[in-house]
């Protein structure tokens, strides 16, 4: 493959970075691209399946090895794991008192809830996750369904 083609592809692969949050996952394949590039330009790899052989290696190494310092390093760009329990439904294992901490339990793990809420609110109730901070989840509870 001619030489520009590969730093084309690399280019393309880097912009789409940007632009789709992939966690520091297509960068690498975009780098990965551009160096075949320089090696095909030099006239190190010439064959079509040496510079695929490249490819693969400096991809597959540089995922491996340098993803998930960067990730640290300059965060993700994807949504963390804990924003997806917002708006989760939790059962309380105990009563929870306005300004106390209390357990609940969500998706087969207790976890420490908080309320806002201004009453006391009874031990099975359900009530809905509205945010997340570090490992408490702070919940407002359910409106029981209307009476039909």
């Amino acid at each position: 493959m001619l030489w520009w083609l590969w730093v084309s592809i690399g280019l393309a692969l880097l912009i789409v970075e940007v632009f789709v949050p992939s966690d520091f996952f297509v960068f690498f394949f975009g780098i990965a691209a551009i160096l075949v590039g320089g090696f095909a330009a030099t006239g190190i790899a010439t064959t079509a399946w040496a510079q695929c052989v490249l490819f693969s290696v400096f991809a597959v190494l540089s995922v491996l090895f340098l993803r998930k310092p960067l990730s640290r390093r300059w965060g993700t760009t994807s949504t963390r794991r804990e924003d997806e329990l917002v708006g989760e439904v939790a059962r309380l294992s105990e009563d929870l008192r306005p300004g106390d901490v209390g357990k609940a339990e969500l998706r087969g793990t207790v976890w420490s809830v908080r309320s806002r809420h201004g009453e006391m609110i009874e031990k099975g109730r359900r009530c809905r996750v509205e945010r997340v901070e570090g490992l408490t989840l702070w919940v407002v509870p359910e409106m029981p369904p209307a009476a039909s």
